[in-house]
């Protein structure tokens, strides 16, 4: 087979493996449903680094197989050196010059996408989370209740609307993780820490923490319920009801938050 060939040989293969290892992550739902707008994002990322990554992964492979093969030891050469070679001056800065850009493009818009999930809203509301082993629990301030704030082992949030998470611990680091949202904050004891997220799907899903918090650590499991303005609205109303009827920390698991 002549070099030509060789090489024209490795260039369609090149172009099929690439197309192939794009359409795959595409079509392999490699995460959970995008509950979110932060999510929509996220994902978008993903995808602009795997398209991104992939040719440059088949090209070196492509380059190594197709030198292998081509510039392969023949039998008798095993005592032979190799034929001296002297730099070349312009192909290295030109494999210098085009990773760093590359690399520099997508930490750019890595950098576009943080700041858009961050963003501020003109209009948010604040719940507040407590990680502890091996529990979750979530504080609606009076501001968000309309009466007195509540603690609950239930997280409700209202689609479309922008909500900053209040992130403590009281005993150990935790991790606060909502897989569908894209989000994970840890939970650190003696400071705040904060995530911001907008639902956009109604539906439950989980929270996890995935940080090794103890021997409870894999039973540490919550859900995050996202429902309408007016149902999110009706919750409330109920659990201020029932926290109303006994102690001020009543939840609608029938515990205390404590």
């Amino acid at each position: 087979m002549n070099r030509r060939r060789s090489v024209t040989i490795t260039v369609v293969l090149a172009l099929i493996a690439v197309g192939i290892g794009i359409w795959l992550s595409y079509e392999i739902r490699w995460f959970p449903v995008a509950a979110s707008k932060q999510a929509v994002n996220s994902d978008r990322l993903y995808h602009v680094l795997v398209i991104a990554s992939i040719p440059i992964f088949v090209l070196v492979v492509a380059a190594i197989l197709f030198n292998v093969w081509n510039f392969r030891m023949k039998p008798g050469d095993e005592l032979k050196d190799g034929a001296p070679i002297h730099g070349n001056t312009r192909l290295e800065v030109f494999w210098t010059a085009i990773p760093t850009v590359l690399l520099l493009s997508l930490v750019g818009y890595s950098f576009v996408v943080l700041g858009q999930n961050e963003k501020k809203p003109a209009r948010e509301i604040q719940i507040g989370v407590t990680g502890q082993q091996f529990v979750w629990t979530y504080q609606y301030p009076k501001a968000l209740t309309g009466g007195p704030a509540l603690n609950s082992y239930d997280l409700y949030i209202p689609r479309n609307e922008s909500v900053q998470f209040e992130i403590h611990s009281r005993d150990v680091i935790h991790a606060f993780w909502v897989p569908a949202f894209r989000l994970q904050e840890d939970a650190v004891p003696g400071i705040t820490t904060h995530w911001r997220v907008t639902a956009t799907r109604l539906g439950t899903y989980p929270v996890i923490c995935n940080l090794l918090c103890g021997a409870g650590h894999s039973l540490m499991r919550s859900a995050v319920h996202v429902v309408t303005q007016a149902q999110f609205q009706a919750w409330l109303k109920s659990q201020v009801s029932a926290a109303g009827g006994g102690s001020a920390a009543a939840t609608a698991t029938g515990g205390s938050a404590g």
